[in-house]
């Protein structure tokens, strides 16, 4: 009894310093953030209790339009979801085979994920460049210059263009997970399915990708929420411009908070940003269900 006794002193000693950082850095300024989204404050006066008026102008709102920038970062989910997630899958597939420098490319499509946010933002600015950026100057070398544009100017196509970084940077993310997923299947399973006759791609779609189901859906969950709380990149290339065809809520949280001093409304903002993640994600996890929660 002791013993039980001495391993539970131990494990809640060892738990408490993550567990006090874990409340203090997450959990403390989310109650925060929930207690000032009901007020109308400015970061310095004395704030104003005024209940959910916050919320309410939060879908009210036609100036500030929080559903247009809630259907941005619904399409850059969507985008991420059925573009970025099955490049990441066929690499990993791709690579798991064993080819030839196969931790090289690894380490190659993962570096991305190394470098800063801003640092990609301000590189892609360049490649965007209407003079001197890569796909202008490329387009125009071949003769295509009626496709030259200005990629973070034009309404039109400013989010498919803000969408290419983020491809770019994560789907080496995305692709490690599921490569590591891969990896750890049995090779008897495969071998055994190549003495059946089943050519690679059957083995892909009928036991590889079936296997990995709880790995592709966690990386579902982090492209979703990933996308609803989308800031730096976007951020640093168009400011949530031209006319907001690129505001997601995390840039319009920002600018009520920091340009117009409305902490109480931002904070209503980050509040809807958190529940929205937490309700996909939920969801996410209920509807594609593993063979771990059907044995639970």
């Amino acid at each position: 009894m002791d013993s039980v006794r001495k391993n539970k002193l131990a494990i809640v000693l060892f738990l408490f310093p993550a567990a006090a950082l874990f409340i203090m850095i997450i959990i403390v300024p989310i109650i925060m953030s929930a207690y000032y989204s009901l007020q109308n404050w400015d970061g310095f006066s004395q704030g104003t209790f005024i209940g959910f008026d916050n919320y309410i102008e939060l879908i009210q709102n036609k100036t500030v339009n929080f559903p247009k920038a809630f259907r941005n970062a619904g399409l850059l989910a969507v985008l991420s979801v059925f573009i970025q997630l099955p490049v990441a899958l066929g690499l990993a597939l791709l690579l798991a085979r064993g080819i030839k420098g196969e931790r090289f490319f690894v380490g190659v499509f993962f570096l991305p994920v190394l470098l800063s946010t801003v640092v990609i933002g301000h590189l892609w600015r360049r490649i965007y460049h209407l003079s001197y950026g890569i796909v202008n100057v490329g387009l125009r070398a071949i003769g295509l210059e009626t496709f030259v544009r200005d990629w973070l100017g034009d309404p039109g196509i400013v989010l498919i263009a803000v969408f290419i970084p983020l491809l770019w940077q994560y789907v080496g993310y995305h692709m490690l997970l599921m490569y590591a997923g891969i990896k750890s299947i049995s090779p008897e399973l495969k071998e055994a399915a190549k003495i059946d006759g089943a050519t690679d791609g059957q083995i892909s779609r009928l036991i590889i990708i079936p296997l990995l189901k709880p790995i592709l859906r966690i990386c579902i969950i982090f492209a979703v929420t990933g996308s609803l709380k989308a800031f730096d990149i976007i951020h640093v290339l168009t400011g949530g411009g031209p006319l907001r065809a690129s505001e997601v809520p995390s840039t319009l949280m920002v600018e009520m908070i920091f340009r117009r001093n409305r902490y109480g409304f931002g904070s209503s903002m980050a509040i809807a940003i958190i529940m929205l993640c937490f309700f996909f994600a939920v969801l996410i996890k209920t509807t594609i269900r593993t063979e771990v929660d059907s044995d639970g």
